[in-house]
Parts: C-alpha cells; sequence; structure tokens
C-alpha cells in the first residue's frame, strides 16, 4: 500500500469519546487521546516518518486485504488472505458513556478461521504530533509506553507470556522505542492486545476477556440502532451514516465534531489544511437534525443543553453572537499553533493544529478558520462566495448532513453526506475517486462496511 493511503481505504472506529482510523493494510495511522482534540499518539496519516503508526498484518507482502464491519455495530474487520490461510484484526473501542476520562482501549483481536497465519505487529507511538520523547519498559505481560503527561499500556492476552520463545510465538523484540512482534496462529485460534491510555502497569488478560469485550460492544451498537425509526429499503446504509455521526459526537457533552482528523490538505502542498476536530454550531446541528430525523432524541437533548449553555455564556457576559465553533467542552480559545508536517515524499505542509479564534457567527468578513478545510481529497470541502462580493468560505464539515431521512419512505437519507474525514458523499454512499458511488450490495460503503 501507498505510503500515504487514499482516505477510502481507511476505517473509523471510536468510543465516543476520541475515535481512530485504520487502514487497509491494518495500520492505526490516526488516533488522538484522550479526546478529539487530544494530541496525536498515531499520526503516520500526516507523516509516515515521524508520526507514528500501529500495524498489525501478515508478517509478508503477498496477501489481499478486505475490510468490513461486523453488521449492525462498529467493530471494524480487516481481512488478509494469502496463499496459506485466512486471517482477521477486529478493531474496536469499547464504548465510554459516562464522564469524560484519560482512560481509553483499544482493542485488536487476531483470528484465523482458515489455514495458518504469522501476523507481525509493529507499535510506534509518537506523542505530542510527534514532538514528545518517551521511555519504553516491556515485561512478560506488555509494554508501557511513557511521555510527559501521558502513558500507553500495552496488555497482551493468553497464556503465553510476551517472551517466550516457542513457534507460535509472540516472539518480540525492541525496535528503537517502539516494539515489535509476531504470532503464529493456526485455524480457530485468536489473541489480541489491548492499547490502554493512562492504564496502569501492563497485565495478561484473563481467557474470554477480550471475546467479552467484542461482544459488549457489538451489543451496544445494536442497541443503539434499535432506536433508529427509519424502516426505508435502506437501511443499512442508513444506520452506517448514524453511526459515523455517533462516532464522532462527544458523548459527555453531546458536541458533535466536523472532522476526525487535521492537516489534510485540500491539494498536496497547499495551506488549507487547518485543524478541525471542533464543534460547529452549523455543522453540528446539521449532524443532530439529522440523527433526530432517525429518532434519536437523546442525541438532540443533549446537543440542544450544550447550545443552551453557550448561549447563556455569551449573554452572561456580554460578548455578543456565538462563536462559529468550540470546543467539544464547550470551550473557546482556540490559539493558532503551526506545526511541521512533511507528507507526500517529503513536501513540506504547516500544519495548524488549532485553528484561529473564532468570529461571532453573523460575521460576514473572512474568519481564518474557514479559509481551509481538513479534507484529503480535492472534491471534499468547497469555497463559497456570499453577499456585497466578500469571501467567506465554508467547510462542507465531515459531518456535514442534508435532510432527514422520511420514515419508511423507502428513499435513502442523506444523513452524512460527507465522510469522517472529509469526503464527499452520493447518498449515503461513500464517493471514491471516480465519483461513482462504491457501495453497492456486496460491495464496501464508507468507512469500510
Amino acid at each position: 500500500m501507498d505510503r500515504y493511503p487514499g482516505i477510502g481505504d481507511h476505517g473509523l472506529i471510536g468510543d465516543l469519546q476520541t475515535g481512530a482510523l485504520v487502514t487497509t493494510d491494518g495500520t492505526v495511522d490516526w488516533f488522538c487521546c484522550p479526546r478529539f482534540d487530544s494530541p496525536s499518539v498515531f499520526a503516520s496519516l500526516l507523516d509516515a516518518d515521524k508520526g507514528g503508526h500501529f500495524r498489525i498484518a501478515p508478517d509478508r507482502d503477498d496477501y489481499v486485504s478486505r475490510q468490513l464491519y461486523l453488521p449492525e455495530t462498529a467493530i471494524l474487520i480487516t481481512r488478509f488472505m494469502t496463499a496459506d490461510g485466512v486471517g482477521e484484526v477486529h478493531d474496536f473501542m469499547p464504548v465510554l458513556t459516562g464522564r469524560a476520562t484519560d482512560r481509553h482501549r483499544l482493542v485488536r483481536l487476531l483470528r484465523v478461521p482458515r489455514g495458518t497465519m504469522r501476523f507481525a505487529m509493529d507499535l510506534q507511538p509518537r506523542f505530542g504530533y510527534g514532538r514528545r520523547p518517551h521511555t519504553l519498559t516491556v515485561s512478560d505481560d506488555g509494554a508501557m509506553f511513557e511521555s510527559e503527561g501521558m502513558h500507553l499500556t500495552l496488555h497482551t492476552a493468553g497464556g503465553r507470556s510476551l517472551h517466550d520463545d516457542g513457534d507460535s510465538g509472540p516472539q518480540v523484540s525492541q525496535v528503537g522505542d517502539g516494539l515489535r512482534a509476531t504470532w503464529t496462529l493456526r485455524e480457530g485460534e485468536s489473541t489480541g492486545v489491548v492499547l490502554e491510555s493512562m492504564g496502569g502497569q501492563p497485565r495478561r488478560l484473563r481467557a474470554g476477556e477480550l471475546a467479552a469485550l467484542h461482544d459488549s460492544t457489538a451489543r451496544f451498537w445494536r442497541g443503539w440502532l434499535a432506536r433508529s425509526a427509519y424502516t426505508g429499503r435502506w437501511r443499512d446504509m442508513v444506520s452506517r451514516s448514524a453511526m459515523t455521526l455517533k462516532l464522532m459526537t462527544y458523548a459527555p457533552t453531546g458536541a458533535p465534531v466536523a472532522a476526525l482528523t487535521a492537516g489534510l490538505p485540500e491539494q498536496v502542498g497547499g495551506e488549507r489544511n487547518w485543524d478541525y476536530r471542533y464543534t460547529w454550531i452549523r455543522d453540528g446541528s446539521f449532524s443532530i437534525y439529522a440523527l433526530l430525523g432517525l429518532g434519536y432524541t437523546e442525541e438532540a437533548t443533549a446537543f440542544g443543553t450544550w447550545l443552551l449553555d453557550r448561549v447563556t455564556e455569551q449573554a452572561g457576559n456580554g460578548s455578543g453572537p456565538l462563536k462559529i465553533m468550540y470546543r467539544v467542552d464547550g470551550s473557546s480559545d482556540l490559539s493558532e499553533e503551526s506545526l511541521a508536517i512533511s507528507r507526500a515524499g517529503g513536501a513540506p505542509a504547516p500544519f495548524a493544529s488549532a485553528t484561529g479564534r473564532p468570529t461571532s457567527s453573523s460575521s460576514t468578513s473572512t474568519a481564518r478558520p474557514w479559509t481551509g478545510c481538513s479534507s484529503a481529497t480535492r472534491t471534499a470541502c468547497r469555497s463559497a462566495t456570499r453577499g456585497g462580493g466578500r469571501s467567506q468560505t465554508r467547510s462542507t464539515g465531515c459531518a456535514s448532513t442534508g435532510t432527514s431521512p422520511t420514515r419508511g419512505s423507502g428513499r435513502p437519507a442523506a444523513a452524512a453526506r460527507t465522510s469522517p474525514t472529509g469526503g464527499s458523499r452520493a447518498g449515503s454512499h461513500w464517493t471514491g475517486r471516480s465519483g461513482w458511488p462504491s457501495g453497492t450490495a456486496g460491495r464496501r460503503t464508507w468507512p469500510g462496511g
């Protein structure tokens, strides 16, 4: 796969407080922790050399892979096919429904339905957008990566120690300040790892613990989808779009982010690479309106409460109309910080890790946060000129939505016309480079199902 896979070669997972992107070659190339707008831990999406990544894939190059979702869930399956067998990596994050927390778990469950497969893991975290150094400590039960203000713990599963030397592994080696391990699994066998933020010392997970996390995560998503009022013929696609919007909503406050990512230029080498991991009043309203049309009144109530708090704050301090955008916790201290990111063969692209201080939502002057978009494709975000010759660009928003579906109408809902990382959609389909929907029956729809 190319060092910088296309946005259509990614799947989305999350726990309703943060999220991660997984490529079709089994690489987590974007993950910020503990919140959507926190500094990155893995960002090879932007810088393959210094951004950090977490890859699990066959320990060979001659494989074919495909991504899909476990039906009616946000559990992403990356399936690898080789001459010797078929292996799967099930990626998910157990859902957090309570208060905001620094502890988040990224679960990677390995299975071999047929034949034999040797998996290789390459874990190279890079804290604080690759600027903060870290130390690595390896034990029999896992490993700990420690940096200033943050640490990641790798917990292992199964009866074998990380230092077992048997043929089945795992066999572990330290590569710089990262970790590499291999497992050989045969038909019917499974294992896995859990990467946990602020999780303390590593521990050996009990037999069946990963399966229990897998099952509880599946139950949550199927229970959530059961609340949908849509009964038309496009239910699978509408449900996938609804889950995408839910995955991009910060559960502790009910505020949706406009995009999961940051720093993806509209054009390689261009300057439209701003940070969109924030809540726009307009785009967030569209997202919640789509969910409300599907019967998700709790999400609408939570966002309405968050919005009322912003209105009350503005009225209380006499600062005028609402801001254009806020952080998911409701704060608006969005001072700009530029980070040097090297992408696409070393072409420098400065990455603004936080957009400029927002203007009021009623302003018609050009606001700097709106001068770019976070899309990986050139068609994702477009400028719009409004009245009086004054240009005000707008983001179509990675959570931008159209009209809500008509209950039982049998028509496809435009419940999420853009991808979680900023791409155009045809109805509820992900639109690839050809412009044709790729999500027909038996084929993959955004972001991987």
